[in-house]
């Protein structure tokens, strides 16, 4: 009962979302939904993969976004995993406060253009890219980076920040595959954002991977804590709305590690 609560999207106005107080170290992490997330340090505003849409071409949004996009703060970085229009949503891009520096995989920068960013940097795939005393990694991912269906020269992943000795992985859109193992040794990440829906039926596991096969990736990485995503949103595939992190849950409790799971609730920012 209480995730189709969750399920049925919200009617009225957004509570204006109240920013912690940072200090130096610690991070604040909001999910707007689907794969994007608000990311706070004290001196550093992150936004990725932001999608504000309530429409996807036929798609309606579930539950509409966890932010608006005037109740956010100054945006210093955007970072974009890949070309595909859940990700890389231009309507929201162009709304966005201002932001400075976007980052992005190899090819995709073209489209960023006239979206207002002041910088826009593409990596290869662990190219790193340093600003001032933070630093984003571009790691591997198994999925693919087409914007069109003839569209084969962009590239796609996931990141890795770091900053003020905190390290964030976000994992894009990806299928399981052994790359997590090497992410895990070469960045031992501390917070994963591992996306957990769109994998029924199991052809979708190809490019997207379901709550047990992130919960292995939790495990390769090595992180300290999981916090799950593309899920709940939008309806992409055919496994029920409510079944990702249901079944998360579940694998986590049987293997001990329901405190390191924390499923976090859009527009809410909690802090690690």
């Amino acid at each position: 009962m209480v995730w189709k609560a969750l399920l049925t999207p919200r009617t009225g106005q957004h509570r204006r979302p109240v920013y912690p107080k940072l200090s130096e170290g610690k991070v604040a992490i909001t999910w707007i939904g689907h794969a994007s997330f608000l990311v706070q340090f004290n001196d550093l505003n992150i936004l990725i993969d932001p999608n504000f849409a309530n429409w996807l071409f036929l798609l309606k949004r579930v539950k509409r976004a966890g932010l608006k996009i005037q109740d956010l703060p100054p945006i210093d970085l955007v970072l974009l995993t890949h070309a595909h229009f859940d990700h890389f949503h231009k309507p929201s891009l162009r709304k966005l406060p201002e932001p400075k520096i976007g980052v992005m995989p190899w090819g995709v920068g073209d489209l960023a253009r006239g979206l207002g960013f002041g910088r826009i940097i593409e990596l290869q795939t662990w190219e790193s890219f340093s600003h001032d005393d933070w630093r984003v990694t571009l790691t591997p991912a198994k999925h693919w980076g087409a914007r069109t269906l003839h569209d084969d020269h962009r590239g796609y992943g996931g990141f890795m920040l770091e900053h003020q000795g905190r390290k964030i992985y976000h994992a894009g859109d990806s299928a399981y595959f052994d790359g997590f193992k090497e992410i895990g040794t070469r960045c031992t990440p501390e917070i994963a954002l591992l996306p957990i829906g769109a994998y029924y039926p199991d052809s979708f596991r190809q490019v997207h991977m379901g709550p047990d096969e992130a919960m292995q990736v939790f495990n390769d990485l090595g992180a300290e804590w999981f916090i799950p995503m593309h899920f709940g949103s939008f309806k992409l595939s055919f496994e029920a709305l409510d079944a990702p992190p249901r079944w998360l849950k579940e694998i986590a409790r049987k293997e001990g590690k329901l405190n390191r799971v924390r499923i976090l609730e859009e527009g809410v920012p909690v802090i690690f």
